[in-house]
């Protein structure tokens, strides 16, 4: 890493105690749902209290210009590691250590109020990420096209749909021009056009040496947008790595492959034995075995394998597309019938 670390977390963790409600009130609701809540428990003592990291004894090291995925099963402290990077909730243990100016997109509506307008919650946001209101007023006609909400600028955001909220959000921190970007899942909510421009804004910002850290479930974004990934389970960094091998690592532990049921994969009537990916020339992208099993009432001669191809693409992929000259489908799996 020539020019040294962007991000570096040394024994980095949050530690949170269960059964705490805590005694900070930020608003009159707050107050009020605290003291009913006391008043229910009343006579049947308090709940004990343990102990759960969320986080711990993680330590990374992010050079410039990198593109790092963090991938994991649901509650492996994805979201909260950034949200540590971010510095919107304190360490409970270690330390991290950012060099460059810092724009995050974790949660849809984060540092939006649903009162104001989207106009007004530009400047707000872009406030709240660093930028002066000067810069701001600069770059307004740009985020609001880039967001592409111009016929609802002035409409407050709470009747916004969670597309929009995140558009604009995106739009507000992409413009930011951060030297480090991080992204928290929220681009699922948006549509493919939109998606497709965020991913060229990561590209842009790649070729100007920033760094990405990205939160997602979806394993074809990471692999398009990520040369690394780190792999988080049970609060854990258990894995630092090539993108492949870390893919390799979160599929095996959350099956994305199969289908299980209590009988075994051996009495299952279906097996998927390859899957081929072409491009719109007909060309191959991705051609190997398989070894998903997928448990259906179907023969192998009624079988729909464009279902299947769906089923492992997950999201995002058309399984009927078919090739410029409409021959050649671009996705195509094989199966065998395993029992009669």
């Amino acid at each position: 890493m020539s020019r040294g670390f962007a991000i570096r977390t040394e024994g980095l963790g949050k530690r949170y105690v269960l059964g705490s409600q805590g005694t900070k009130h930020t608003s009159l609701r707050d107050a009020l749902v605290d003291s009913a809540r006391r008043a229910l428990r009343f006579g049947r003592g308090s709940a004990p209290k343990r102990d759960f990291w969320a986080l711990r004894d993680a330590n990374i090291e992010i050079g410039h210009g990198e593109n790092v995925g963090v991938i994991g099963l649901n509650g492996a402290g994805k979201s909260t590691l950034l949200k540590m990077l971010s510095r919107i909730v304190e360490p409970s243990a270690g330390v991290a250590r950012i060099h460059g100016r810092v724009g995050a997109l974790l949660e849809v509506g984060t540092g939006f109020s649903g009162e104001l307008t989207g106009r007004e919650n530009v400047f707000l946001y872009g406030a709240i990420l660093g930028m002066r209101r000067e810069e701001i007023a600069r770059k307004f006609d740009a985020i609001v096209a880039f967001a592409g909400v111009e016929k609802f600028i002035d409409t407050p955001v709470k009747r916004y749909s969670s597309g929009m909220y995140v558009r604009l959000a995106f739009a507000v921190a992409a413009h930011l021009e951060p030297e480090i970007l991080l992204l928290d899942e929220v681009l699922a909510v948006g549509d493919v056009a939109f998606q497709q421009k965020c991913m060229d804004f990561a590209k842009d910002l790649q070729r100007r040496d920033a760094t990405i850290l990205f939160v997602s479930h979806n394993m074809f974004s990471i692999k398009t947008m990520c040369e690394r990934v780190i792999y988080l389970k049970q609060g854990r960094v258990e894995f630092d790595g090539s993108t492949d091998a870390g893919i390799a690592r979160y599929e095996e532990d959350c099956r994305l492959g199969a289908l299980w049921t209590p009988e075994g994969k051996d009495s299952w009537p279906i097996r998927v034995t390859d899957i081929a990916v072409r491009n719109e020339d007909g060309e191959p992208l991705i051609s190997h075995a398989a070894s998903a099993y997928v448990m259906s009432e179907q023969s192998a001669a009624g079988f729909d394998s464009a279902r299947v191809v769906q089923m492992l693409i997950r999201r995002g992929a058309n399984p009927n597309a078919r090739d410029k000259q409409g021959n050649t489908p671009l996705f195509e799996a094989n199966a065998t019938a395993l029992a009669p």
